[in-house]
């Protein structure tokens, strides 16, 4: 519609002797709700310095007591899932990168301004080419800081394309987030596995790693069991064994703005028997 508009303008305008370039579409007047929140609050940021500091003192006390035997990261097996042993290896901190480790600003701002859906060939984009426009959620520049010095490195695990590895570890130390080296530090989608989902990586992190702390904005970031219906995901997050790693080993950053914490409809979100009517205010 954009483009017909243009034309037609231009065909209004022939014989002028200066053509001024079409507009754009005007953004919307108001930033969507929960960009507002994710990226604009100070209750958004509270929670993320909030995770962040209880990750990293909950990691300075598990180094600072008799050598852990377990790894804060959890594999499939028959029956309940089993927590990746620990052993000799070095420590280490797992971390999503988007909206966990750092904040989308130039890509969200394009959405909001845009207005456009989802598109795949737009997020290669912004991935090859948007390291400078993005930030270190509050609290990750400081904690990453702090666990290096306590001999934890950070690792990060992501769903962002191999073709960009070069630009996710720019944009990563862009935001004053160090150094990451892909295949070491650095693990994206379709590594270890060839897949999207992200056990694959951590099995072969745990290999490697005695991994003390798992840090993510979406379930998944977590243990691919909790993945499901919005329903199943609810449940399964306050089940054993994976109700007591939540605050311990496991710290969920706030992401209102996109994933799967979005989509529960009105029977998944309201049970049927917690609902209230206004008899009073009803029509």
């Amino acid at each position: 519609m954009r483009k017909v508009l243009a034309l037609a303008a231009a065909a209004s305008l022939a014989g002028c002797a200066t053509m001024p370039a079409p507009s754009r579409s005007a953004r919307p007047a108001v930033v969507p709700g929960a960009m507002q929140f994710l990226y604009g609050s100070a209750e958004a940021a509270a929670l993320s310095e909030q995770a962040y500091n209880a990750l990293v003192d909950n990691v300075r006390l598990r180094i600072a007591g008799p050598r852990p035997s377990e790894s804060a990261i959890v594999l499939p097996a028959d029956g309940a899932p089993v927590a990746a042993s620990c052993g000799d290896k070095p420590f280490a901190a797992v971390f999503d990168m988007d909206e966990t480790a750092i904040l989308n600003l130039g890509y969200e701002y394009n959405d909001a301004a845009s207005g456009a859906a989802f598109d795949a060939g737009r997020w290669a984009r912004w991935e090859a080419g948007g390291a400078d426009k993005v930030v270190a959620v509050p609290g990750a520049t400081a904690a990453f800081a702090a666990l290096r010095t306590m001999g934890v490195t950070p690792i990060i695990n992501t769903n962002r394309n191999v073709a960009a590895a070069t630009e996710t570890a720019d944009a990563l130390a862009r935001a004053g987030l160090g150094s990451f080296v892909h295949g070491e530090t650095l693990f994206l989608k379709g590594d270890a596995d060839g897949k999207s989902a992200k056990d694959g990586r951590r099995r072969a992190i745990a290999a490697r790693w005695c991994v003390l702390a798992l840090g993510g904005d979406q379930i998944g970031d977590f243990s691919d069991a909790l993945e499901g219906t919005p329903a199943a995901r609810r449940v399964a997050a306050s089940s054993p064994p994976y109700a007591a790693r939540w605050g311990r080993s496991w710290f969920i950053l706030p992401n209102p703005v996109y994933g799967t914490g979005l989509g529960s409809g009105w029977d998944d979100t309201f049970p049927a028997d917690k609902r209230w009517t206004d008899m009073q205010g009803a029509k």
